[in-house]
């Protein structure tokens, strides 16, 4: 039921794009601008609760419970698993915004500061630490969490159903209700999987415009996602040894390589100097940014960057 509904919703939505885009994006414009405007304090406030939760579970006692049984031992190194979850969840996204979003933070300041100004480039690295740093992972973290403590704890299947047993009872985890949340669970995923995949074939297609002059257009856009699709396609099926941790290391260690370029190359101290303070502003700032919101002024900025990530993780 859950697969054939979904499939069903999935489809409407794939052919309603293929058809009529211009009348798709309108209607999720409204819909994301009614989301934002009503409910953005509820965004950044679940977003924060998640960070916090995180935290008390990693330092409180429930911190030392294990994923599995209390003789299991881990499948992968630890730089594996960091490999991993780095490639599957964020992967080119933070290595195009990396870049680009401080850049147009800076043309276009948050807080009301005027553009390319000092002010603007500290805050334009300061938000970026804010939206690929804490926040993002506790969403990640909580998530995985619920759902890898009663697969592989609890014995249930690794359905987001499974997590919510204590709250709503095994029977209707099982029956109609426990379907609904599997759905949307699907659905929320399939969505924010595409949008992934829409921004990576943007970024993939400017580069190769860059480079080779190949038009980034509608057509090549979709040869991209093909391809991507393929090659996901086989790392998924080959399991996570042969085609996941294999890709997922390879990734590191090239990020890690021009990570290296980029500071010997580069401007190395001002890279320090910029990290050090950044990290040190943002640190100071972190609850400031966590709950702030411009119901006087109206600025459509938060929204665009802070409400749109949120709502994406």
């Amino acid at each position: 039921m859950v697969f054939t509904i979904t499939i069903i919703i999935v489809a409407l939505f794939a052919i309603w794009g293929a058809v009529a885009p211009d009348q798709l994006a309108d209607a999720a414009n409204v819909a994301y601008n009614f989301s934002i405007q009503n409910f953005g304090w509820f965004y950044l406030l679940a977003t924060l609760f998640f960070l916090i939760f995180a935290f008390y579970l990693a330092f409180s006692r429930f911190g030392n419970i294990r994923l599995g049984d209390d003789d299991d031992e881990p499948e992968y190194s630890t730089v594996s698993w960091l490999s991993m979850l780095f490639s599957a969840g964020m992967g080119i996204g933070l290595v195009f915004w990396g870049v680009a979003e401080p850049l147009s933070h800076y043309l276009s300041a948050p807080e009301g500061a005027v553009p390319e100004t000092t002010q603007a480039a500290r805050l334009s690295m300061r938000y970026s630490f804010f939206h690929w740093g804490l926040h993002p992972w506790a969403i990640y973290t909580v998530i995985g969490l619920a759902l890898a403590y009663f697969q592989f704890r609890k014995g249930y299947k690794g359905l987001i159903s499974s997590t919510f047993i204590p709250l709503i009872g095994e029977r209707l985890a099982a029956g109609w209700l426990g379907k609904i949340i599997d759905i949307l669970a699907v659905i929320s995923t399939i969505f924010g999987v595409a949008t992934s995949l829409g921004l990576g074939a943007l970024q993939i297609g400017g580069g190769l415009n860059y480079l080779f002059g190949i038009p980034n257009s509608t057509l090549s856009q979709v040869v991209i996602i093909a391809i991507v699709t393929v090659l996901f396609l086989i790392s998924a099926t080959s399991g996570l040894d042969k085609g996941i941790k294999m890709l997922s290391n390879t990734n590191l260690v090239i990020a890690l390589l021009l990570m290296l370029f980029v500071l010997v190359t580069g401007p190395t101290s001002f890279i320090f100097d910029t990290f050090t303070t950044t990290l040190g502003s943002y640190l100071q700032n972190i609850i400031n940014m966590s709950l702030r919101l411009t119901p006087f002024s109206r600025e459509t900025w938060i929204g665009t960057w802070t409400l749109f990530y949120w709502a994406w993780w």
